[in-house]
């Protein structure tokens, strides 16, 4: 009899997941604080040397220049870079490739001394580009940036937030031109220029229509927080109050995730004592605010926070950051969330987390060893040495990585929508670029898949309308998916009704007819080139593909209302 019952003990065991979480930060390289900052600073865990191991990057206060930790198969080793002087306090750093050449550029905010667009021009080699691009240089006192593709041109934007106390300085979002410069277009987009305090925001799309939506978190009661919907013609339109998004609180973070799988974005928004806010996305334009109802409501002093598959459960738990450092026992000082699968929360109590009672701001996700399993990294103020949790739960659950490689869209694949199928249940993801309160989690996704071993499909919805899909994709594995490279004919499904094109695959000649007056249209090779472009002034045009290669290739064409993109293939 005990025998039976050890053995109904071990199999129990085994099929189940007891998360824990350990600070192994000075164990792995990172004794390091980053000083004492006003409302505290930025975290990165991005692989910015993209040697497939997630790297970490701290903003600083006064005295400290930026701090970059190279990942050397999970140990953390400090490196510099000649870069311009930062030894001063400095807010948000994000590694993105805004000019497309597959290397990490970095973008810093400060609200003490103005923006810099620093250049990566190859093999880790910087130069300060922002006196000539356009980005300014005077001090916005700017707290986050987050970055998108809100005209779907394939080149990054960013949305700077601006938290200026004598209520001057406005928001503004700087488009893209592609040749290294940006241009001020708050004002032609519809962003309001009232200034509003605002600490961060995040692109996603909300409603599934393929344009990227931006959500703006402000602080103090006296500010709103703002949704502003992408009407697909490079404006937007703020419907905060329509959505029921329009909060009035001590906003700090704007966080994104779909944490009930239903396939809409979800926000998840820290607060004061008067308790944190998680809007359900409706799927109708609208949100409802069930912060209370899941038990995610904190009550607290929450700033940053993040989404995470803990135990690679098949379902997104919740990590929430607080300035308190627990010495006020009716206050959290953070949080660890548990999602129970059946729409609400259970905040754990022996996850580990030993001590996670430091004045936190700004935390990230990444995956330091490789093992599937993601960390949580978390800046602390007054000179605390920052946590690195270490993920060590002990579970069967197996997972994916998923990494974006845009060619049509953005290099980074940002804004890119995944949907996973295993079993028939789905998950979701969505790339982003800037998220959170003051920091960047791991440009690759991490995908929990709890026992299976095979996912039926993963699908991609790339911003410039492609669409791939990969069927019976096997479990424990890291996937670089460069967009376009499925088998499949996609095209964007909200375009189907608005063009007709074949044959395809094609022989010698492609025609195409719209219901829209097309304007021009552009070919490019699988890899991104573009090979072809002409005018029509149409509603129709025919391309001599005779002399292509044989293999795919992208169709894009312009209409005065949208830019759809078709792959077809070459025989």
């Amino acid at each position: 009899m005990l025998r039976l019952f050890y053995f109904l003990f071990l199999i129990s065991f085994s099929t189940t997941a007891q998360i824990n979480f350990t600070d192994e930060a000075i164990n792995l390289g990172l004794n390091v604080n980053t000083g004492i900052t006003y409302l505290g600073n930025g975290v990165s865990f991005c692989d910015y040397n993209q040697d497939g191991w997630d790297d970490i990057t701290l903003t600083t206060g006064v005295g400290q220049s930026l701090r970059f930790f190279k990942n050397i198969n999970g140990v953390f080793l400090e490196e510099t870079f000649d870069l311009i002087s930062t030894e001063y306090q400095t807010k948000q750093v994000n590694w993105v490739d805004f000019d497309n050449d597959g290397d990490k550029d970095i973008f810093l905010t400060s609200d003490v001394n103005g923006l810099r667009l620093i250049e990566n021009t190859g093999n880790l080699v910087f130069q300060d580009i922002t006196a000539n691009s356009g980005i300014p240089i005077e001090n916005f006192y700017t707290y986050g940036a987050s970055w998108g593709d809100y005209n779907n041109d394939g080149y990054l934007d960013v949305f700077i937030s601006n938290r200026d106390s004598n209520f001057i300085i406005p928001n503004y979002l700087y488009k893209n031109n592609g040749d290294g410069t940006f241009t001020n277009v708050s004002t032609q987009a519809g962003i309001l220029n009232t200034s509003e305090l605002s600490f961060c925001s995040a692109f996603f799309d909300f409603n599934n229509d393929g344009w990227q939506d931006i959500y703006v978190s402000n602080d103090k009661v006296i500010n709103q927080n703002r949704l502003y919907k992408n009407n697909g013609d490079n404006t937007f339109s703020e419907i905060s109050e329509s959505s029921g998004t329009d909060i009035s609180i001590d906003a700090m973070t704007t966080t994104i995730g779909d944490y009930n799988n239903d396939g809409w974005q979800d926000i998840y928004i820290t607060n004061g004592p008067a308790g944190n806010v998680l809007f359900k996305n409706n799927g109708d334009e609208t949100f409802t605010d069930i912060a209370l109802q899941t038990g995610t409501i904190f009550n607290s002093i929450g700033w940053g926070a993040v989404f995470l598959d803990a135990e690679n459960d098949m379902d997104l738990d919740l990590y929430v950051s607080g300035s308190l450092d627990g010495s006020y026992p009716n206050y959290l000082s953070s949080a660890f969330y548990i999602n129970n699968a059946d729409e609400t929360y259970a905040l754990s109590s022996n996850s580990g987390f030993l001590y996670d009672n430091g004045a936190s701001y700004s935390n990230a996700i990444g995956d330091i060893d490789n093992d599937g399993f993601p960390e949580i990294l978390v800046s602390n103020n007054d000179n605390e040495n920052v946590f690195l949790w270490k993920n060590n739960t002990v579970s069967n659950n197996n997972w994916l990585k998923i990494k974006t490689v845009g060619v049509l869209s953005n290099k980074d694949g940002i804004g890119t929508k995944i949907e996973i199928s295993v079993n028939g249940e789905k998950q979701y993801r969505y790339v982003h670029c800037g998220e959170g309160y003051l920091s960047q989690n791991s440009s690759t996704e991490i995908v929990g898949l709890g026992t299976n071993t095979i996912v039926d499909y993963i699908k991609f919805n790339w911003l410039s309308g492609t669409e791939d899909i990969f069927y019976n994709v096997a479990s424990n594995q890291t996937l670089s998916v460069v967009e376009g490279s499925s088998s499949s004919l996609s095209v964007n499904d909200s375009a189907m009704h608005n063009y007709n094109i074949w044959p395809n695959p094609v022989k010698n000649k492609l025609t195409l007819e719209a219901k829209e007056l097309i304007n021009f249209y552009e070919v490019y090779t699988i890899l991104g080139v573009k090979i072809i472009t002409s005018d029509v002034k149409d509603f129709s045009f025919k391309i001599n593909t005779s002399q292509l290669n044989s293999g795919s290739y992208f169709l894009k064409f312009f209409t005065n209302k949208n830019n759809y993109t078709i792959k077809f293939i070459k025989l």
